[in-house]
């Protein structure tokens, strides 16, 4: 029983047993919200009785599932402010590489890998002196499909 709630969002259809359920763990509730759709297949009478109850009832969507990455978004910004690229924050926190560039688009940073420009004849000169596109791809730490990319580009 939580008595500091006050409004509640459920996800299926509002039953006796449910309306029930949720007066009994949430005395203070004051109001419900649902989905348009699970307002549709709620009966009006469930509504009505509830609004006598002073609960009212509201349509309300809550797509999505909430952030829970535990102030991570701040450890990465700053990691990537101190200079360190994002396969070095992989291997420094742990976490997958595309993990790093979500929590850095996240912060709205406009720290995007993908975006920045790479030197191509950079990339031709060492091809030139016999390095594999995999080595050149460590070396200049650029995608390996971008170095087959700029070679194959005419």
């Amino acid at each position: 029983m939580d008595e500091s709630i006050t409004t509640v969002h459920v996800t299926s259809v509002l039953t006796s047993s449910r309306i029930v359920d949720l007066i009994e763990e949430y005395p203070n509730l004051t109001e419900i919200t649902c989905s348009p759709s699970v307002y549709k297949r709620t009966s009006k009478k469930y509504i009505e009785a509830l609004e006598q109850l002073d609960i009212e009832v509201k349509k309300r969507y809550n797509w999505g599932a909430k952030s829970r990455t535990n102030g991570a978004e701040d450890f990465v910004l700053r990691l990537a402010k101190d200079g360190l690229k994002p396969t070095e924050i992989s291997k420094k926190m742990g976490i997958t590489l595309n993990r790093v560039y979500y929590l850095l688009n996240k912060t709205n940073e406009k720290f995007d890998n993908r975006n920045r420009k790479h030197d191509h004849s950079k990339v031709k000169s060492l091809k030139e002196e016999g390095l594999s596109a995999k080595e050149i791809s460590e070396e200049l730490d650029i995608p390996l499909r971008t170095v087959y990319n700029i070679l194959n580009k005419k």
